[in-house]
């Protein structure tokens, strides 16, 4: 787009200057003026250095110098050159160009937005120029309010190497000034040498961090570890201060009542010389007075009643007189024998022995020709040094030709115990055949979850196996016989369930006048009692207290059963350990706990005893069904009422080994125990 102006001479035009389309404006400066800036530092750089060249810090003056030029060439300097008016005395004007900046078009246009030229500025066409020309070379310009960002190339090119020394990079001119002795490198090199360096760095930072977060780990672990085993040797040292105390207590009561056996024996003796020595002493008296009183009579009186005294003095006189203190004041010195505290007292400073560990089935190819993988279990609360594994070789010899091979076990199986984690069964050999060992196989029964893989325990020396199992499941179990003739046929399969802890009765503790029924979770004691029974030997069976004691399984963990009630019977139900005396009540001593409850004249009365004594709990509604929580983990005992999830009381025990169900009947009813179910939701927040 061009223009004329009005009266301006017939050949004279205006060219408009778009600064953004170098390609199709007209150049009306000269081709060396228009180099980039990367050419004409490049340039100036070279006649920098030349001899005698101009320095770079000139280019500006000889910028200045150039634009006058171009200046003075297209009469843009004043009214001196081009004259402030045309011929016709009209101002030269041309076209906005409609792309410029909002700023330029500001400036080109007049401030009524006519068609004239002042915009050029006072100072004339020149000063425009001068702007113009800085634009296209990257000038800033201030009334435009534009600048050009120079092409980071430009910067990248000009800094083409780094220096090692100084750890920057720098331009290739200043090599030889400054960095003229240091090590220098490209920049490239440079860059991917500090890239490795960087990755190296990350690499053993990410270690470190690993190493940190495992630090951490084992640290949570042994913090978690120290916690648990301060609270076991609190527990083992409680349990030790009260053990002393009560040995001491009992050797108290042992030396004064010995204290006061010798005491009454020597005051008995005492008292007894003490009456011989006062009838002696009246005797003597007597004789003496019957003497003064024969001096007094005639002579023929006198010698009748002599001879008489004569003899009786001399039987009395002829009488031994025990004149000797026969038992001494002071007592001897009494020794009090303390080994036994002292040695309960050395046992303070020691662990208590660990549980035995439980064998984990074999897994799967878990044997090779040379080795076999064996796993095994241990209870948490136990603290271990190191571990003792034993085997036995086999002799190997054909199957059959020395020995017959054993016939199959028997299961017991209403004698098997089972909890979540594992399960407890026992069998009768049922061979006259020696058997050198057994074999446990086990199968899940098939499930969505389950593959049904049989796994067995090999090895077992006794008639009896405690197996690790997975909860909540059901597993097909049966047992073989093994000596040098081979193995037997498989026993008779029984199903064990890991839902909850079941346990059967021991009819060996049971008190003659309770009975179990043929469901083998039902007591009952009835109106008529039973003949006695002829005791068994160990004291065993409890002979005071009508009750009998459950099997529970010697694993720990949380245990959780339930017993249903007759409103109106005078019942107990707990816990105790095995060697309970059987001859006093439960909840009478120190190794048993237990909820007791009697019914007299339509009231309830409700007690939770341990070594006879009770807190004051006082029990609003009746539970028909106890739940029963025994936590061997956290040592407590937790009763509720089932029927309306309500907590009745928690016992905070001393568990130094394991306990059983117990269950009572103080009169003539019934309790049927409810096992092998899953822990109610309100239970398992205690």
């Amino acid at each position: 787009m061009d223009g004329k102006a009005a009266g301006a001479p017939p050949d004279f035009h205006f060219y408009p200057m778009d600064l953004y389309d170098p390609e199709d404006r007209l150049h009306p400066f000269p081709e060396g003026a228009t180099q980039t800036g990367r050419e004409a530092y490049a340039e100036m750089a070279e006649e920098a250095s030349e001899p005698g060249g101009v320095a770079l810090g000139k280019a500006p003056r000889a910028q200045e110098e150039e634009v006058d030029e171009l200046v003075h060439l297209y009469a843009l300097g004043g009214a001196g050159e081009w004259g402030s008016e045309l011929a016709d005395g009209s101002a030269p004007c041309a076209e906005v160009p409609e792309h410029l900046p909002l700023g330029a078009q500001r400036d080109w246009r007049g401030e009524a937005g006519e068609r004239s030229c002042p915009g050029w500025g006072a100072a004339g066409p020149g000063r425009d120029l001068r702007e113009a020309y800085g634009y296209a070379h990257g000038r800033a310009s201030e009334e435009y309010e534009c600048y050009v960002i120079p092409e980071e190339e430009d910067e990248d090119e000009a800094a083409l190497v780094f220096c090692v020394t100084c750890k920057a990079p720098v331009r290739a001119l200043e090599v030889s000034d400054e960095h003229g002795e240091h090590e220098v490198t490209a920049l490239d090199k440079a860059l991917e040498s500090a890239k490795d360096e960087v990755h190296k760095n990350m690499f053993k930072l990410e270690k470190q961090i690993l190493e940190m977060e495992n630090f951490a780990n084992h640290l949570e672990e042994v913090f978690i570890t120290v916690e648990e085993n301060f609270g076991r040797q609190e527990q083992n040292f409680e349990s030790h201060y009260n053990e002393i105390l009560e040995t001491l207590a009992q050797k108290y009561e042992e030396k004064m009542q010995a204290l006061g056996e010798k005491k009454k024996a020597k005051l008995e003796a005492l008292y007894g010389q003490l009456v011989g020595c006062g009838e002696n002493l009246d005797t003597c008296k007597e004789l003496m007075e019957t003497i003064e009183e024969m001096c007094h009579e005639e002579k023929v009186d006198f010698i009748k009643d002599a001879v008489a005294m004569a003899d009786r003095l001399g039987k009395f006189l002829n009488t031994d007189t025990d004149v000797e203190i026969t038992t001494q004041p002071d007592f001897e010195d009494q020794t009090l024998d303390f080994s036994d505290v002292e040695q309960l007292m050395c046992s303070l400073h020691t662990l208590p022995a660990p549980s035995a560990p439980v064998i984990n089935p074999q897994a799967p190819n878990s044997a090779t020709g040379s080795s076999v993988r064996v796993c095994w279990s241990l209870y948490s609360d136990d603290t271990v040094e190191s571990y003792q594994l034993s085997y036995r070789p086999v002799r190997d010899s054909a199957p059959g030709k020395d020995q017959a091979a054993p016939s199959p076990p028997i299961i017991k199986s209403k004698e098997i115990q089972s909890c979540e984690e594992a399960a407890l069964i026992c069998w009768e050999s049922g061979n006259l055949n020696p058997v050198d060992s057994y074999t446990v196989e086990l199968t899940q029964v098939e499930t969505p979850e389950a593959s049904g893989v049989t796994e067995s325990v090999v090895g077992i020396p006794a008639c009896e196996s405690l197996v690790q199992l997975q909860p909540r499941q059901s597993y097909t179990m049966s047992v073989r016989a093994l000596n040098m003739g081979g193995p037997s046929a498989r026993s008779d399969p029984v199903t064990v369930h890991t839902t909850g802890s079941r346990f059967p009765l021991n009819q060996h503790t049971c008190h003659p006048w309770l009975t179990v029924a043929d469901d083998g979770f039902t007591v009952v004691r009835s109106e008529r009692e039973a003949p006695p029974k002829e005791p068994l030997p160990g004291n065993t069976r409890f002979s005071r207290c009508v009750a009998i004691m459950g099997n529970l399984i010697p694993v720990r963990g949380r245990h959780y059963w339930e017993v249903e009630v007759d409103e109106r019977a005078d019942y107990t139900v707990g816990v105790a350990f095995d060697d309970v005396p059987k001859e006093e009540d439960l909840g009478a001593n120190r190794l048993s706990w237990c909820m007791r409850h009697r019914f007299a004249s339509s009231r309830h009365e409700y007690e939770f005893l341990h070594n006879k004594a009770t807190p004051g709990i006082r029990i609003t509604v009746s539970p028909r069904k106890i739940g029963i929580l025994l936590d061997y983990e956290n040592s407590k005992l937790s009763f509720f009422n089932v029927d309306i999830s309500q907590h009745l009381y928690t016992f905070s025990c001393q568990l130094h080994g394991f306990v059983h169900p117990c269950f009572s009947l103080e009169k003539p009813g019934r309790l049927r125990i409810r096992n092998g179910i899953a822990m109610p939701t309100h239970v398992t927040f205690y």
